[in-house]
C-alpha cells in the first residue's frame, strides 16, 4: 500500500510538474507555429517567384542593367524615406533577439521584398536568404501583439520566423530550423526554442513546396567515395580553404559598407554608385555570370570545368552590391563562392568536383555565418546522407579557420572556436570583427 502510494504521489508530481506543462507547451507553438509557418512560407513563395520573373527579364533585356544606378538610387531613396527603422536587415532581427525594445516593423517584409527583387531585376548580385529570414521575422514577431504574448515569447518568436524563413526559401527544414537555433549566439545553440523552429520550419517548407508548388533547385553527388585516411587528409585543406574564404567574402562585404558610408553621407547615392561600378563591370566583362543569384553557374561547378577564379569575381560583385545599400541575401552567393571554389580545387585535390563542389557549396557558408551544424545538415538535405562525413568535415573546419569573422556583425559569439583564442580574445568576445 505505501509503495502504491509514493508511485501515485510520483506520477502526479510528474504528471502537474512536467508533462501538463510540456503538453501546454507543445500544444501553444503548434498553433503558433502552424500560423508563423504558414505566412512566411507564403511569404517565400511570392518572394521566390517573384525573384524568377525579375531574373527572367533581366536576361531576356540585358539593356536594363544599364538602369542599375537608376534602380539602385530608388532602392536607396526607399529605405531612406520609409525603411530607417528596419534598415539593419538581419543585424536587426538579432539585436532586438539579444536586446528586445519594440517589435520588428511589418513593413520590413514588404520593403525587403520590393529591394530585393528590384536588386536583381536590374542587375545586381545578391541573394535571397535574408529577404526570406527578415521576412519570417518581421512576421513571427507580430504574433506578440496579435496575440498578446509574453516578453520572454518574442525570442521564440523570432527564433521561429528565421526558421520558417530559411526552410522555406531553400526547400531544407532541418537546416532551416537549426539555423535558427545556431545563429543566434555563436557557439552555443538555444535548446529552449528547439520544437517551436522545427514545427515552423516544417510548415513554412510545406506552405512554399506543396501548397503554392514553387520548385526548388536539386544538386547532385553522382560519385561518393568511401572515406579513409588519405581522403580525411585531403578534406584538411579543402575546409581550411573554404574557411579562408568565407572570412573574406564577410571581410569584403563589411569593406565596401564602411567605404561608402565614409565618404557617401546621403544613403541613395550609395547604390547609384554601387550600380555604375557593377554595370560596368557587367558590360566589360561581357557576361551576367556573376551578378543575380547565380544559380546555373552553381549547377554547373558540380559536373563542368569552370574558370578558377569564377569565386573571387562572385565574391566582388556580391560584396559591392550588399556594401552600397542593394537588397538581398548572401547566401546564395556563398554557394556559388564555395561551390565554384570546390570546381577548382579539383585540380589540386584528387576527390570528385562533384564532392568538391558540394563541401565547398556548405563550407564557405558556414565559416561565413558561424553555423556548421546547420550547413551539415544543409548538405545531407541537399546532396544526400553518403556524402554527411565529407560535408560535415569541411563544414567544421570552414568554421574554426573563418575566425571570428562573419557576414552578421551583429553577431555575438557565446563561446570561442576553440579554447586558445580565449587567450587572445578574453572569456567575452563580443560581437564579432
Amino acid at each position: 500500500m505505501l509503495k502504491r502510494n509514493k508511485l501515485f504521489l510520483s506520477l502526479r508530481k510528474f504528471v502537474y510538474r512536467e508533462f501538463s506543462p510540456t503538453f501546454y507547451f507543445t500544444v501553444k507553438w503548434l498553433l503558433v507555429a502552424s500560423g508563423v509557418g504558414l505566412l512566411a512560407g507564403s511569404a517565400s513563395a511570392i518572394f521566390l517567384l517573384s525573384l524568377k520573373w525579375a531574373t527572367d527579364y533581366r536576361e531576356a533585356n540585358l539593356w536594363i542593367i544599364a538602369l542599375l544606378p537608376l534602380g539602385g538610387f530608388l532602392i536607396g531613396w526607399v529605405y531612406h524615406r520609409y525603411g530607417e527603422s528596419v534598415v539593419k536587415g538581419n543585424n536587426q532581427l538579432l539585436e532586438e533577439f539579444y536586446n528586445p525594445l519594440k517589435i520588428i516593423p511589418l513593413r520590413m517584409a514588404p520593403l525587403v521584398l520590393f529591394g530585393t527583387v528590384a536588386t536583381h531585376f536590374f542587375g545586381g548580385s545578391a541573394g535571397r536568404e535574408g529577404t526570406a529570414v527578415q521576412m519570417g521575422g518581421a512576421i513571427a514577431d507580430q504574433f506578440t501583439k496579435w496575440f498578446r504574448l509574453k516578453a520572454e515569447d518574442r525570442k521564440v518568436l523570432i527564433t521561429m520566423g528565421v526558421a520558417a524563413g530559411f526552410a522555406s526559401v531553400f526547400g531544407t527544414p532541418l537546416a532551416g530550423a537549426v539555423f535558427a537555433l545556431e545563429w543566434l549566439i555563436v557557439g552555443r545553440i538555444r535548446y529552449e526554442s528547439i520544437l517551436p523552429a522545427f514545427l515552423a520550419a516544417y510548415v513554412a517548407d510545406y506552405a512554399c513546396a506543396v501548397l503554392w508548388m514553387v520548385p526548388h533547385t536539386h544538386y547532385e553527388i553522382p560519385l561518393v567515395p568511401d572515406l579513409n585516411m588519405v581522403h580525411l587528409l585531403w578534406i584538411l585543406p579543402a575546409g581550411m580553404a573554404f574557411g579562408l574564404v568565407g572570412r573574406l567574402f564577410a571581410k569584403a562585404t563589411h569593406f565596401w559598407s564602411r567605404l561608402f558610408s565614409k565618404h557617401v553621407s546621403y544613403p541613395p547615392l550609395r547604390p547609384v554608385l554601387g550600380g555604375i561600378l557593377i554595370a560596368l563591370v557587367v558590360f566589360l566583362s561581357g557576361t551576367t555570370k556573376y551578378i543575380g543569384l547565380g544559380v546555373p553557374t552553381i549547377v554547373e561547378a558540380f559536373s563542368e570545368d569552370l574558370p578558377w577564379y569564377d569565386f573571387l569575381a562572385k565574391i566582388g560583385t556580391t560584396s559591392l552590391t550588399l556594401g552600397a545599400g542593394f537588397k538581398g541575401g548572401e547566401v546564395t552567393p556563398l554557394f556559388y563562392t564555395g561551390a565554384t571554389l570546390g570546381n577548382a580545387l579539383s585540380g589540386l585535390i584528387p576527390l570528385p568536383v562533384a564532392l568538391l563542389a558540394g563541401m565547398g557549396f556548405v563550407g564557405v557558408f558556414a565559416g561565413a555565418t558561424n553555423t556548421p551544424l546547420a550547413c551539415t545538415l544543409m548538405g545531407i538535405e541537399l546532396f544526400g546522407a553518403e556524402s554527411g562525413v565529407y560535408v560535415g568535415l569541411a563544414c567544421v573546419l570552414a568554421y574554426l579557420f573563418s575566425g571570428h569573422a562573419g557576414i552578421y556583425n551583429s553577431q555575438i559569439v557565446g563561446s570561442p572556436k576553440h579554447h586558445r583564442l580565449m587567450r587572445v580574445k578574453g572569456k567575452n568576445l563580443g560581437k564579432l570583427s
